[in-house]
């Protein structure tokens, strides 16, 4: 997973409450950083979407290539 696709995640997943979540929100997962930390950190992308899924409690079946934008067309 790579960042841009990280980012999309969140944001398809959590909305208007991802800003906050990934600033606010402690994962100890992933070393007790947030999201924001992880990543500057460099925690992998996936690492911490997986962290940030299982704190929230998001589905099993969403949580699979979240963020992945679909193949261009040729």
């Amino acid at each position: 997973m790579r960042r841009s696709e990280f980012l999309r995640a969140v944001e398809a997943e959590f909305g208007a409450r991802s800003a906050s979540l990934m600033s606010d929100l402690v994962l100890g997962s992933i070393g007790s950083r947030t999201a924001s930390e992880a990543l500057a950190a460099g925690v992998p992308p996936r690492e911490i979407w997986l962290a940030l899924c299982a704190e929230t409690e998001v589905p099993l079946e969403r949580r699979h290539g979240a963020g992945r934008l679909e193949p261009r067309g040729r």
